[in-house]
């Protein structure tokens, strides 16, 4: 099924969607696009490094006007079944909505590095360990932090607190943004995943994905599989160096909490973890 969108349901597909595209990844796209053939599979490729472009593509696909039975987490299929006039007006309606100023792109330049970081490593780390899930574990890696954004730009001084939490040594971000703020990214980002209509593993992991001790230590019958979320996206933060790209802390504090934990979930010995860094490397994803 392929059809485009109309105005005013690219208006509901934007609503919501507040996280403003690459500026390079808009060029790359315009340019595909100008092509007298595009390819399909190269526009997927280029949105699925995009955290904005990937949520508003996922959301119209997985909206009630695909009355989809299961919900979709492939941005490559989301785009193959949109078709080139919807994908189109999806990117030309956010490029209008978003025009940011050179400060507000330096400032979001690590969020996105590091998102398309940590999702190629999810997905890396479930192909290697044989979990099904590479396409949800692919998004959950991308959207994970995407309340980061909506906090910096609505809260001034909340990039100070960011980096504070990820330096403290007890790792307490979660709790430095609520004393804050009353709030803090991973709710926000919560919230966005359930309007994005992403699957419900990616949610839940995205709500507690700073709480993840917690998880570790009271597990209940039933959480083996978000633990297996949890634990990839773990790995793939620590293996991104997500501590050093948004905290500017020179120790992953979280890892040193919760790390091992991780790896017994997944039945792991670090020398097995080691082996899945060295895989990571060889294919040219991670910054350990």
């Amino acid at each position: 099924m392929s059809t485009g969108l109309n105005d005013e349901q690219l208006k509901r597909v934007l609503q919501g969607i507040t996280i403003p595209p690459q500026p390079q990844v808009m060029v790359d796209l315009h340019m595909e696009q100008a092509m007298p053939e595009p390819d399909m599979s190269r526009i997927a490729q280029i949105i699925s490094q995009d955290v904005g472009l990937s949520a508003a593509v996922l959301k119209f696909v997985n909206s009630a006007y695909y009355g989809l039975p299961r919900k979709i987490s492939s941005i490559q299929q989301a785009v193959m079944m949109l078709g080139i006039r919807s994908i189109a007006n999806i990117v030309n309606g956010l490029a209008v909505k978003s025009e940011l100023s050179d400060g507000a792109i330096e400032e979001l330049h690590n969020f996105w590095d590091n998102a398309m970081d940590v999702a190629s490593i999810c997905s890396s780390i479930a192909n290697q360990l044989g979990f099904k899930y590479q396409d949800e574990c692919y998004a959950l890696g991308l959207f994970h932090n995407a309340g980061i954004p909506l906090m910096m730009s609505r809260f001034d001084g909340y990039k100070e607190v960011l980096e504070q939490g990820y330096q403290s040594f007890d790792f307490e971000l979660t709790d430095m943004e609520n004393k804050r703020f009353r709030t803090n990214h991973s709710v926000v980002g919560y919230y966005l995943a359930k309007s994005w209509a992403l699957p419900k593993a990616c949610c839940y992991v995205i709500a507690h994905h700073h709480r993840a001790l917690k998880l570790y230590e009271e597990r209940i019958a039933g959480d083996s599989k978000y633990l297996t979320f949890m634990s990839i996206l773990k790995m793939a933060e620590h293996i991104s160096t997500t501590y050093k790209q948004l905290g500017r802390a020179t120790e992953d504090y979280e890892w040193m909490q919760i790390g091992h934990y991780a790896l017994e979930h997944l039945e792991l010995t670090e020398y097995d973890f080691e082996g899945i860094i060295d895989t990571c490397r060889e294919q040219g994803i991670g910054n350990l």
